[in-house]
């Protein structure tokens, strides 16, 4: 596995801290949202529109089942884990590193949801899609790093030590 697939809720920080891992590991990065908008042509809010949520998670679960990647420190979107057979080769491309956030921190960090183009359903919350994907992704993560009252260099140290003791540092 030479590859780290960053997941976790919208606004944790998985593209900041992805680009100072690839840095910091001389890897490439790469962001499946980006990969997403310019194979589709469109903002991930416009597909999401366009396609309904099903739909814009059959799109990014097959961007993310078909992904190829050597070195890379991959971000995923946050809702990559409700499509089990993307998140299997996810798991099998990479070290998954869950960045984890509690709900306070995080609804502090987000705007605008629609503007992120974050998949919310009907009547969800904010609170109710964070206690809806939490389970999914410490079932998928090989490692959990608690994001809490970091910045982005603690958390990015952080994640480091937690790769070297799986001998990937």
């Amino acid at each position: 596995m030479d590859n780290i697939i960053l997941i976790g809720m919208p606004g944790v920080g998985k593209s900041t801290l992805g680009v100072l891992l690839a840095k910091t590991l001389g890897m490439t990065f790469l962001d499946t949202d980006l990969v997403i908008q310019e194979q589709e042509g469109a903002l991930l809010r416009d597909l999401i529109a366009d396609r309904g949520i099903e739909g814009f998670l059959d799109l990014e679960g097959e961007v993310c089942a078909h992904l190829q990647a050597h070195r890379t420190v991959v971000a995923t979107g946050g809702s990559v884990v409700y499509r089990s057979q993307a998140m299997a080769h996810l798991r099998e491309l990479g070290t998954v590193v869950y960045l984890k956030l509690g709900y306070r921190a995080l609804a502090k960090r987000l705007g605008s949801l629609k503007r992120r183009g974050v998949v919310l359903r009907p009547g969800q919350t904010l609170r109710m899609l964070y206690e809806e994907r939490v389970p999914l992704y410490e079932q998928y993560a090989h490692l959990t790093i608690d994001c809490s009252g970091q910045d982005v260099e603690h958390t990015l140290d952080r994640v480091m030590r937690a790769l070297e003791k799986r001998g990937q540092g």
